[in-house]
């Protein structure tokens, strides 16, 4: 069984020590640092280089959480990196995701919802809390949308980190069809990522 390195970045040491508990509890997944800063988060991260990192984006004084996945995602784009903050607006989930961020959990997520984002991540899926996730589906169901009801619905869908043979049954289609509805999602938002489309469509929705 290959273990899950984790690094863990707050400015908060009882949110630390309680999530460290917490992913302590799954034998696959493994805290090898922790950080209450950015700046400290750099170090820790050369220093152990973890294969995922769960970021909180407000922490005081100096290096916010943006510029420190910006920075992480500059030394090592495959690292994967996960929001896991309070802040739930859409200016900050796209800010988040357009650093390089490929998930954003709130912090009042479910331990199974934590788990699957780590473990979604160390295989390229983009995961987001399933309130993030709901305002974006509602948002994309407006029929003045760009996107057709059935690309909106995929695009929902893709925030909860499903593969392409999930979101075929989920939605009962082919593992083609879903494709070519990604094609056509990221040619009309201009994009060419899962977490690209997701910022895009919410960006979009902040405009008008």
């Amino acid at each position: 069984m290959t273990t899950i390195s984790v690094l863990l970045v707050d400015d908060h040491t009882v949110v630390r020590s309680g999530l460290k508990a917490l992913l302590g509890t799954q034998p696959d997944i493994a805290v090898v640092g922790e950080a209450s800063s950015g700046e400290e988060a750099l170090d820790a991260a050369q220093q152990h280089s973890p294969a995922v990192v769960l970021m909180d984006l407000a922490m005081g004084a100096g290096m916010d959480g943006i510029e420190a996945i910006k920075h992480l995602r500059q030394r090592n784009p495959k690292q994967a990196i996960i929001v896991f903050t309070t802040y739930d607006s859409d200016a900050d989930i796209v800010r988040a995701v357009d650093a390089g961020a490929m998930g954003y959990l709130l912090k009042d997520a479910a331990p199974e919802e934590i788990f699957a984002a780590v473990r979604g991540a160390v295989q390229g899926k983009s995961v987001m809390s399933a309130p993030v996730a709901s305002r974006l589906f509602q948002q994309l169901r407006n029929p003045d949308e760009v996107l057709t009801p059935r690309e909106a619905e995929l695009l929902s869908l893709l925030t909860e980190g499903l593969s392409n043979r999930d979101l075929g049954k989920r939605l009962f289609i082919s593992e083609a069809t879903v494709k070519t509805h990604l094609a056509h999602i990221y040619a009309k938002l201009g994009v060419e990522t899962r977490a690209a489309a997701i910022a895009t469509a919410i960006r979009r929705e902040g405009m008008r």
